[in-house]
């Protein structure tokens, strides 16, 4: 066997180490040259059948993106996961798309308990998520940028429709049994009773997710509504329970001419499930509809059939936010010449895009949007008539007026005040100013 000198060894280990080292920085500056994008929605579970259409927005608009030649000259890379409609394991892939994949920004989540499971991971390693549905407000995060409708941008008009416009008096609130409905029904009863509806003309009822069996619960609405007053049915159901809620009502016959159904959380994807026309009349509040009409509206309905490569798939208001809010991070992230959070947080204030049905949308210092607000009547074909509009975007406020624990709370992420909750009689932050809780 041939001896191999000292100085040979030392001189291949240099190489090696020269080589390793290349590669490295090789590995290095390809990292440098993507942004990662989180990706946080259910695909499987009792929430897919909302959550899904919103992880395929977000890949549409990064590979739109990336054809413009992505940001600050870098490409995009997604980096989806799948959280099963499970809560806790929201936090988990949170945690792993900010520790193990090092994204930049997340969008994501549809419940509020998956948002709330959420927080503490992007609060904790100060990650940066959008959360484009609508919720129950009474919350604002450092970390987080509401792109759905608080209660006073959903549920308020929409009671307000419904007493000024229908003449109801009594009132059904039916949802899901978790946070998001009871507390915004926890706003609406306040709200009822301000407006001199009487607790007797209030009927409450909370399901738990993917409920089937609603026989029971359709007749007692029935009942309720047999009383002489004209009734209506506000309902925060989520998920695939509303397939079986909404066959219930045809098979009993609840016509929306004897008792309307506002729905918060149906939209042109959960309506493309079943037959509709048993439906026709029955309302949602939101505030984007496909039916709208505006260019940018035909625009992004093309973009996404161009997509999704299917001329039958629809739109609907969660959709139009996640577009407003990607549109937002992606101007700001070019505004801050950085992906980095804390650039990126500061970039949003103020930041204005166009909405999808005409008008623009605004970031406010408050991590919320103004945005309009509209009502819709189901049609046959499982699109809404848009019956009702503000006359202008209303901005989205963090903490509701209708509840004595929130009426003196603002937020403000901006010098001086810097705080999500804080208390305009006593001139105090409610938390941390980094927190937002």
């Amino acid at each position: 066997m041939k001896k191999v000198s000292l100085k040979t060894l030392i001189k291949a280990s240099q190489i090696i180490g020269m080589t390793a080292m290349a590669a490295g920085v090789s590995i290095a500056n390809a990292a440098d040259d993507t942004i990662k994008v989180g990706v946080l929605h259910s695909l499987s579970g009792t929430m897919a059948i909302s959550e899904t259409t919103l992880k395929d927005t977000v890949l549409m608009m990064i590979e739109e993106q990336n054809k413009k030649g992505g940001l600050l000259g870098k490409k995009l890379e997604p980096v989806v996961v799948d959280p099963a409609s499970n809560w806790p394991l929201f936090a988990e892939k949170t945690r792993e798309l900010l520790e193990k994949e090092d994204v930049d920004v997340i969008f994501g989540c549809w419940t509020s308990v998956s948002r709330k499971s959420v927080l503490p991971v992007v609060e904790e390693l100060n990650g940066l998520m959008f959360y484009p549905v609508q919720y129950e407000g009474e919350e604002s995060s450092y970390n987080v940028f509401y792109t759905g409708a608080a209660p006073n941008q959903q549920a308020i008009p929409a009671v307000d429709y419904l007493i000024n416009d229908l003449g109801v008096e009594r009132f059904v609130l039916a949802g899901t049994d978790y946070v998001y409905p009871r507390t915004t029904n926890k706003i609406l009863e306040s709200y009822l009773k301000s407006k001199g509806v009487s607790e007797k003309d209030i009927m409450v009822n909370y399901t738990p997710f993917g409920h089937s069996d609603w026989q029971t619960i359709v007749s007692d609405i029935k009942k309720f509504g047999a009383a002489g007053k004209k009734t209506a049915v506000v309902s925060t159901i989520n998920g695939d329970a509303n397939v079986p809620f909404y066959k219930e009502l045809a098979n009993q016959g609840v016509a929306s001419e004897e008792i309307p159904v506002v729905a918060f959380s149906v939209g042109e994807e959960e309506l493309s499930g079943f037959d509709t026309e048993p439906l026709v009349g029955h309302l949602a509040a939101w505030n984007y509809f496909q039916s709208a009409e505006s260019e940018a509206n035909d625009e992004f309905i093309a973009a996404w059939h161009n997509y999704i490569g299917d001329e039958d798939r629809v739109t609907n208001d969660p959709m139009e936010a996640t577009y407003i809010g990607f549109s937002m991070w992606a101007e700001a992230v070019e505004k801050a010449g950085s992906a980095d959070v804390d650039k990126v947080r500061s970039a949003m204030y103020g930041i204005e895009v166009p909405n999808l049905t005409g008008g623009t949308a605004v970031m406010n210092e408050n991590h919320h949007l103004s945005k309009p607000v509209l009502i819709g009547e189901i049609q046959e074909d499982g699109q809404f008539e848009i019956v009702w509009a503000t006359d202008e975007e209303v901005e989205g406020d963090a903490w509701t007026d209708y509840l004595p624990e929130s009426a003196n709370l603002i937020s403000d992420w901006t010098a001086p005040i810097n705080c999500g909750n804080y208390n305009t009689s006593t001139k105090t932050c409610g938390g941390s100013a980094v927190a937002g809780e």
